[in-house]
């Protein structure tokens, strides 16, 4: 059965996060699709994972039998994050939009997962993988919108994730959603509702897609 690698990095918990919403949908019509597969969690609020390392860094370009204890012990926190990439038959990340970028938990998972030579190259290991990113943010960045210069997350992570990890990358956008806060934004209240709808749906059908595709 197929296996989902499944990443939230949202700080906020359950409905309160818009990219937790989109992939706890997305992630409930998987499973219903794959009753006896297996879903590898990380919640990279709760439990980040360490940010990259001098010795983690180095121990990938250093031959096994030349690493200091120190850059083994490093590594090896790598290479399972890696080995649970390469195990995935799709993966789902949660990357809402801080401060116009991702949260620097996922930043974290993505350096210790690229390792040129292994995950990244002329080869890398986990390509063609299909991973959908739930990339959330509380305005909108949309081309002929005024921030559009301000969209960092979309560029960014189609650079590492398609470019460069060379997985198969399609984005689910809910924007707007600090418009139900803000009292600011209450005439864009109707453009968030709309874009949550159509981001719940797109997350659902989706996960019935790649499920179906997966079972061939």
């Amino acid at each position: 059965m197929a296996t989902l690698l499944h990443i939230d990095s949202s700080v906020f918990p359950g409905e309160a996060s818009s990219s937790r919403s989109v992939t706890a949908t997305f992630r409930k019509v998987w499973e219903e699709q794959h009753p006896e597969g297996t879903v590898i969690y990380r919640d990279l609020a709760s439990a980040p994972v360490p940010h990259i390392t001098a010795d983690a860094w180095s121990a990938g370009y250093t031959a096994p039998a030349e690493r200091t204890p120190e850059q083994s012990a490093a590594f090896a926190a790598r290479v399972k994050l890696i080995e649970e990439l390469e195990q995935a038959d799709a993966v789902l990340i949660g990357a809402p939009m801080y401060n116009y970028s991702i949260p620097s938990t996922l930043k974290a998972w993505l350096d210790n997962v690229l390792l040129l030579g292994r995950t990244a190259g002329e080869t890398p290991s986990a390509q063609g993988t299909p991973v959908i990113a739930v990339a959330s943010r509380g305005g909108s960045y949309a081309p002929g919108t005024p921030r559009e210069g301000y969209e960092f997350v979309q560029n960014y992570l189609e650079a590492v994730l398609k470019d460069t990890l060379g997985l198969d990358l399609d984005f689910i956008v809910p924007e707007l959603t600090m418009a139900p806060r803000n009292p600011a934004m209450s005439e864009l209240v109707p453009l968030y509702e709309a874009s949550r709808k159509r981001a719940l749906e797109d997350a659902a059908a989706r996960a019935e897609e790649l499920a179906e595709l997966l079972a061939a």
